[in-house]
């Protein structure tokens, strides 16, 4: 059950969202703070004595572009700056999450369409407990940018990790009712297909498979020519045991996704397809008459 899970998580986060907006919406600075954790050895090695040497600089770097902002506290490079060394300090354990706030407030200040500013400004809230902080970024830029990707996920996952299914549902739902209107002014700024791809990860996360499907299939109208829509709902009936439609389903999305995608689903069908045969009664007869 609990790689059914992963591999459905993989696919419907990773191919369906990652992978066409070119943006990680799982939290950037979780893999920061998992790097702090791992580094913990005691003895220094020729390479662990290099990386102390690199820490040094990073840490006049950052002293120096803070004696820069003290004179120019507006200075778009130098914040910039101080926010890329302080997040390389992160992974060498020499800092915080809590020292990139103040710079990305800047930054978002200086820049408040910025949905890569924003949305890591409110990830570093949500991790530092701040949830309410978060959620209120992302509903800025949301007020500003209703059809961003990255906005919305980032909100959605913050309601979700706040067991707040149904407001997520609502979010997304009136994105949705919006987007007509907001695409006749705006053409293209907001992503109906992917927008319903995000709900029905939600409805697919609370087990609510036929809402799941049901958003799939507007989906897959929509635009015939997505797998995204296709591989969500063979991953789906896979999970409910509907082997046969499944299979046609991921056979329809790998001849139709670009060529980067076809290997990497092939494998995720082929996964699942193998872990249920084995599970299935069928597959277990099967063997046992092979071993007789």
């Amino acid at each position: 059950m609990a790689n059914k899970n992963r591999g459905f998580l993989i696919v419907v986060v990773v191919l369906v969202i990652i992978a066409f907006v070119g943006f990680s919406l799982s939290p950037l600075l979780g893999g920061l703070l998992e790097a702090n954790q791992q580094n913990s050895q005691s003895i220094p090695s020729p390479t662990q004595t290099s990386a102390v040497d690199k820490e040094a600089d990073l840490l006049a770097q950052a002293r120096g572009y803070e004696l820069v902002l003290q004179r120019e506290p507006d200075n778009l490079t130098a914040l910039q700056g101080l926010l890329q060394v302080k997040l390389e300090l992160i992974q060498s354990g020499k800092s915080n999450i809590e020292e990139v706030i103040a710079p990305l407030e800047k930054l978002s200040e200086l820049n408040p369409s910025s949905t890569d500013y924003n949305v890591l400004l409110a990830q570093a809230k949500a991790y530092t407990g701040d949830r309410e902080g978060a959620a209120q970024i992302y509903r800025s830029l949301l007020g500003i940018k209703p059809g961003d990707l990255k906005a919305l996920q980032g909100l959605v996952s913050l309601l979700l990790e706040q067991e707040r299914p149904e407001a997520a549902i609502g979010l997304l739902q009136d994105t949705l009712k919006a987007a007509p209107v907001k695409n006749q002014v705006e053409p293209g700024s907001i992503d109906i297909v992917s927008v319903q791809l995000i709900l029905g990860q939600v409805y697919a996360q609370q087990k609510r498979y036929d809402e799941a499907i049901a958003v799939y299939d507007e989906a897959i109208k929509l635009s015939s020519e997505d797998f995204r829509p296709i591989l969500a709902k063979a991953m789906i009936l896979k999970k409910q045991g509907n082997t046969e439609t499944s299979q046609e389903l991921f056979n329809q999305a790998i001849e139709i996704a670009p060529a980067e995608f076809k290997d990497q689903i092939k494998e995720e069908a082929s996964v699942n397809y193998d872990s249920e045969a084995q599970a299935s009664p069928e597959a277990n007869s099967i063997e046992t008459k092979t071993e007789e």
